[in-house]
């Protein structure tokens, strides 16, 4: 079925029904690999569509980002004949994404959404959902800045002195999106051995509560949570710091580094004095540490030391806004940017050297591949016109 360059993912075919960030993404994951992936959409659309502006002939980039290299078909799931459409196209899909409400499940006659791989035994069906099904909130809808101030993600964001802060990207959206991807794939390892598909079950409250690293480590072991801002709370320095010129993030993870980085800044004996000799006394002495600190950058200008200090072998970079971040000649060299036949987004970040993935398809309009698509999943010509003839499908 795949006429598409191969990739290391050619050959698995992928039905994304599922909306907004978190499954869009994983779908997205896929198609970069080399999978064939369909999205599902319902006649008005994704509604990241209209998350803007900015806008690119009326489509929001935000949509743009999360729906490239998939065909798109334009389905009324409300119908009898939608709902049959779809479980035809799952007898001959490898993968199946949604993040249907368990209502909506219910709707279809379809009270555990387990049935799906029991109705399918080979396929890998990704539920993606917010609370999961399960537990004292299972069903509930959820959002990535409200599971951020559930999980406690927010309560360690941002600076001590102020309220919570969101982290500035949907951070627990891409994170679900990304589990999502890495279970369909380990499910789909194991089914070369078993030959049986499996439900992979991912959310974004699990997701949010799994990266809480270090803090859940810590408290779990008998520590605290704390909001340390820029800074880190077993890690020191670690933290944002000014220069002369530009900030400088300073994220050192050793003690050689430490003394280093004093060396460098001309007080040798600040890397050996008793109260910052190593991490721990560092952490115990943040601040008079800062106050020792701060005085040697601000003769300095930043971008150089930046240079200086990382070929020392001492991490740290300056800030950078998001256009100067993507304007910088690593950036391209990495090829971390993209331009294909007018769409502009970020690069594939796993490079694969025999099979390495590609940007094949530009993000579809709906219902653009409809037909391409029904022929592709065995529907005749006499059906498609059917469908199209009843408003099933446009």
């Amino acid at each position: 079925m795949n006429t598409l360059p191969s990739g290391c993912l050619s050959g698995t075919v992928v039905v994304d029904a599922s909306r907004v960030l978190a499954g869009p993404f994983a779908g997205q994951l896929l198609g970069d690999y080399g999978a064939e992936v369909t999205k599902v959409e319902a006649f008005d659309g994704d509604d990241t569509r209209r998350f803007g502006p900015p806008f690119v002939d009326g489509v929001a980039p935000y949509f743009l980002g999360l729906n490239r290299n998939k065909q798109d078909l334009a389905i009324d799931l409300s119908t009898t004949a939608g709902m049959e459409v779809l479980f035809e196209m799952l007898e001959r899909a490898d993968v199946f994404i949604e993040n249907f409400k368990l209502g909506t499940w219910a709707k279809w006659g379809i009270n555990d959404p387990a049935e799906i791989t029991r109705r399918f035994p080979r396929l890998i069906h990704c539920r993606v959902s917010g609370f999961g099904d399960t537990g004292e909130y299972g069903g509930l809808p959820g959002y990535d800045a409200a599971i951020q101030a559930m999980s406690g993600l927010m309560a360690i964001n941002g600076d001590p002195a102020d309220d919570a802060c969101r982290i500035g990207v949907p951070v627990v959206d891409t994170c679900t999106g990304m589990y999502g991807a890495m279970g369909i794939l380990m499910a789909l390892l194991e089914r070369n051995r078993s030959g049986k598909g499996q439900m992979v079950e991912v959310t974004l409250y699990d997701t949010a509560i799994a990266m809480l690293h270090p803090h859940a480590a810590n408290v779990l072991n008998g520590g605290k949570a704390i909001r340390t801002g820029n800074g880190h709370p077993n890690i020191v320095p670690y933290d944002l710091f000014p220069t002369g010129t530009v900030k400088l993030f300073v994220a050192i993870g050793n003690d050689r580094q430490f003394r280093t980085f004093c060396r460098e800044l001309g007080d040798e004996a600040l890397g050996t004095d008793p109260l910052y000799r190593t991490n721990g006394d560092r952490v115990v002495n943040r601040e008079s540490l800062r106050a020792r600190i701060e005085p040697l950058l601000s003769p300095h200008d930043g971008l150089a030391l930046f240079e200086r200090l990382m070929e020392l072998g001492v991490p740290c970079a300056p800030v950078l806004s998001v256009e100067q971040a993507l304007a910088l000649d690593h950036t391209r060299s990495r090829e971390m940017t993209v331009d294909y036949e007018g769409y502009r987004g970020p690069g594939l970040a796993v490079k694969l050297k025999r099979t390495p993935g590609s940007v094949r398809l530009v993000p579809p309009s709906i219902g653009q591949h409809s037909r391409e698509v029904l022929g592709r999943f065995g529907f005749d010509d006499a059906k498609i016109a059917a469908l199209f003839g009843e408003a099933v499908v446009r």
